[in-house]
């Protein structure tokens, strides 16, 4: 798998509490080329709602629905990205300039996504990212049997659910543990 950047466990937010759902772990590695691979495995599948499997695909607002999700901000400047993963097989990627402005795609090959009912698997190329070390946020929002969604990351905001605000970017990856 590569270089191992580091494991995480992801907690709900306090007023979004999942049914059944009793955690997340998530784990990182880095092939040194660039691809990157993210494990998340969730404990208390039996309730967990996923979408039909598609082809993969560049589909927004995956967010709605069970996704996986990787921020990346690079140290330098403002910028950051958001990467989502579906266990469908579906994907998304967005550049920002600052927090939550001019959101654009981010063109990116497709990433690789094996989901295996309550494990899910993510190799992605990210070195057309900027050089330097980084900090990442890991989440993810779920889905259960009675419509109820759970926010889940690394670290959460004071205030409503916000993977896009700086505490969430909870894990560093120096680039020389990239390289």
């Amino acid at each position: 798998m590569g270089r191992g950047l580091g494991n995480g466990t992801l907690v709900p937010h306090p007023d979004f509490e999942p049914v059944a759902v009793r955690g997340i772990e998530a784990a990182l590695a880095c092939g040194g080329d660039g691809r990157w691979t993210i494990d998340y495995r969730v404990e208390g599948v039996e309730a967990l709602v996923t979408p039909e499997a598609a082809p993969p695909r560049r589909t927004d607002e995956l967010w709605k629905r069970t996704c996986f999700e990787l921020f990346v901000k690079p140290d330098e400047g403002e910028d950051y990205y958001e990467f989502n993963f579906a266990p469908s097989g579906e994907w998304a990627a967005y550049r920002f300039t600052g927090y939550r402005a001019a959101m654009a795609e981010l063109p990116l090959a497709p990433p690789a996504i094996e989901w295996w009912g309550g494990e899910m698997r993510v190799t992605i190329d990210l070195s057309g990212l900027p050089d330097g070390d980084w900090c990442v946020g890991l989440t993810a929002v779920i889905e259960e049997a009675d419509g109820k969604r759970s926010f889940w990351a690394l670290a959460h905001p004071p205030g409503k659910p916000d993977f896009h605000h700086e505490a969430g970017f909870a894990f560093e990856a120096p680039a020389a543990a990239r390289g």
